[in-house]
């Protein structure tokens, strides 16, 4: 089983419409599921994958070294994702790859 804990970035950014990204990542939960969407009409990286929370409110990106694996991924149409939790640069979230169902990681695991 193939899982995988990425950054996402831009929290500080705002959103067009609705809370701003900070506080929705405030309102997320560990194990809520998050939705992946890409932009390849975005300007700064046509790989460019945005993340939205449970209630369709943007909480920022997946980091510009990553995406290239999860947007061959989602390409596939084997990858999950859920919020792990919130952290300084924006969130975490876990995502599942090759049909892997995330899981979050067991916080006494420090591997």
């Amino acid at each position: 089983m193939r899982q995988l804990s990425l950054a996402i970035v831009g929290a500080d950014f705002p959103n067009k419409k609705g809370p701003t990204r900070r506080f929705e990542i405030a309102m997320c939960k560990p194990g809520e599921p998050v939705y992946l969407e890409h932009e390849p009409r975005n300007r700064a990286d046509p790989r460019a994958i945005a993340v939205y929370s449970s209630r369709g409110i943007q909480i920022g990106y997946v980091r510009a070294e990553r995406a290239q694996l999860i947007l061959t991924e989602m390409q596939r149409g084997g990858l999950s994702a859920i919020f792990q939790q919130p952290d300084p640069w924006g969130a975490t979230i876990r995502v599942g790859l090759q049909g892997a169902e995330p899981l979050l990681p067991d916080p006494m695991d420090q591997s």
